[in-house]
C-alpha cells in the first residue's frame, strides 16, 4: 500500500505485505503508520486554513462584536 499526500511536502508512506499476512492486518499496520507519521493531523489543519486578518479587519470585527453585545444587553433589559 502506498499513500502520497498531494501537498507541497511529498511524503511517501509504504507498507509491504508480509508473507502469509491477511489484508485486514496489512490495512491495520498501514493505518497505524499513517497515524504515527502525523499526516492526518497536518492535512486536517490545512483543510480548514484561514488566512490571517489584517489589523484593520480585526478592529472592525471587534467593534462589530461590541455593538452586538450592547444591542443584546439593551434588548435583555427591555425583556425582548
Amino acid at each position: 500500500m502506498r499513500f502520497t499526500p498531494y501537498a507541497s511536502n511529498y511524503m511517501t508512506l509504504e507498507v509491504q505485505k508480509k508473507e502469509r499476512e491477511t489484508p485486514q492486518s496489512l490495512i491495520r499496520r498501514f493505518t497505524k503508520r499513517v497515524k504515527q507519521s502525523g499526516i492526518l493531523i497536518r492535512k486536517r489543519k490545512r483543510r480548514f486554513y484561514q488566512r490571517p486578518l489584517s489589523a484593520q479587519a480585526k478592529k472592525r470585527a471587534l467593534l462589530r462584536r461590541k455593538e452586538l453585545e450592547q444591542e443584546y444587553e439593551q434588548k435583555k433589559k427591555l425583556g425582548l
